[in-house]
């Protein structure tokens, strides 16, 4: 499968993965603009915009965009993380010229109703109140703020009540004049489209213009703070993160391997230490975000709160164990054969296509056929492992906790 990337003269990036084997089609428009671009003021508007923008256009309802997709089989949605916020529609490959219409349609000519704002308002609130409610969610919100204290990668995608309640029509306006530009957008195509559909796609976007504000990043710094909050639940939520790497760091395939073997699966050290062991808990993982400049590993594990302690001291004690001891053979082959396998399965739908796609050309500027990841998980040696290793586990680390 060739993956196509073409660069229209107004800087929008399209990367079309033509899959001529299937029906669907998926059409992402990812944007860089997440929590990150944030100011302490407007946090939370990256993703009360992704709301808003499927209340209506000057074309078509609320109500006509969600019957748009469901009339003809397909599925609509949208997220907004850190560093970026995605629309995307997955379709019958004859619909997709309706789908990218529709689309288009919400990116450009969003209505922003006074009364649909404030219903949203309400309809966000009611989010943020659901998310406080799942304790295992909220934690990692937690470990953010303890990690990147006031940094906007500290802060939460969904934002505060007081923030929420300030936007306005207006501020919707300017903050998508700012980045919703064509330097910041990448849309993804993968599936049963033929190369004539970039020239759709570009036709479309021609009309978008760059804004003057140039995105500024600060990096933060990695504080190993500890915060602890009381809440009525049954169980104690435990969350450890650790200073990781960024998303372009070459060995960010090594990373991959440590968390595979440290909490990535039933055959992992934390679980079979801390569950099948110790049966300290029925659900302990691992996982590491990558961002631009910086990375966490997370450690998460649920528990009894008498068990609070003793569940940290044998995380610390599998961690010291395997920087130690280092990997065993039969752990460093299987975890790279267990890396390997997951991608490969996970690239059978045309939409994890597009997202990967997409993520790359947006975050890394170039796309990495499969053959390259492959090649770089293969390369990667002992050594390199233990680096990493060394310099993650040997600093101090952050940690949340939420204990009734």
């Amino acid at each position: 499968m060739m993956i196509e990337t073409y660069r229209c003269k107004n800087g929008l990036r399209i990367v079309l993965e033509s899959v001529p084997t299937v029906r669907s089609v998926t059409i992402g428009i990812w944007v860089r603009t997440g929590s990150r671009q944030e100011t302490e003021q407007n946090n939370g508007i990256s993703h009360f915009l992704e709301h808003m923008i499927f209340k209506g256009t000057k074309n078509r309802t609320a109500r006509q965009i969600a019957e748009a997709f469901d009339s003809i089989g397909g599925q609509v949605n949208a997220f907004t993380s850190k560093e970026y916020t995605c629309f995307y529609a997955r379709v019958l490959d004859t619909y997709k010229e309706r789908a990218l219409d529709v689309l288009t349609d919400m990116l450009f000519n969003s209505t922003f109703l006074e009364e649909e704002i404030e219903r949203e308002k309400k309809v966000v609130m009611e989010e943020i109140k659901m998310y406080e409610d799942t304790p295992d969610d909220h934690v990692h919100d937690l470990l953010a703020t303890a990690t990147f204290g006031n940094h906007p990668l500290g802060r939460p995608i969904i934002g505060t009540d007081k923030q929420i309640k300030s936007f306005t029509k207006q501020t919707l306006i300017d903050y998508m004049k700012d980045f919703y530009t064509p330097n910041n957008i990448v849309v993804s195509v993968a599936g049963n489209a033929e190369r004539e559909f970039i020239y759709k796609i570009e036709s479309l976007f021609s009309s978008l213009k760059d804004s003057k504000s140039s995105i500024k990043r600060e990096k933060p710094t990695f504080l190993a703070n500890k915060i602890i909050k009381n809440k009525e639940t049954e169980q104690a939520h435990v969350c450890l993160g650790y200073q990781g790497l960024a998303v372009n760091d070459s060995r960010i395939s090594a990373l991959l391997i440590i968390n595979s073997i440290l909490g990535g699966g039933m055959s992992s050290r934390l679980f079979q230490e801390v569950r099948e062991k110790h049966g300290l808990a029925y659900s302990v993982f691992s996982y590491h975000a990558a961002y631009l400049d910086c990375g966490v590993l997370t450690i998460y594990a649920g528990t009894n709160k008498e068990q609070v302690d003793l569940l940290q001291t044998t995380i610390k004690q599998t961690i010291y164990n395997l920087v130690d001891k280092g990997l065993t053979d039969k752990e460093f082959t299987n975890s790279k054969e267990q890396l390997k396998g997951n991608m490969m399965l996970s690239l059978e739908s045309t939409n994890s296509r597009m997202s990967r796609n997409g993520r790359n050309e947006l975050l890394l500027g170039r796309q990495r056929s499969l053959d390259d990841v492959i090649h770089d998980i293969d390369g990667v040696d002992r050594n390199t492992i233990n680096e990493v290793m060394e310099q993650m586990f040997s600093n101090e680390y952050a940690q949340a906790i939420i204990v009734p």
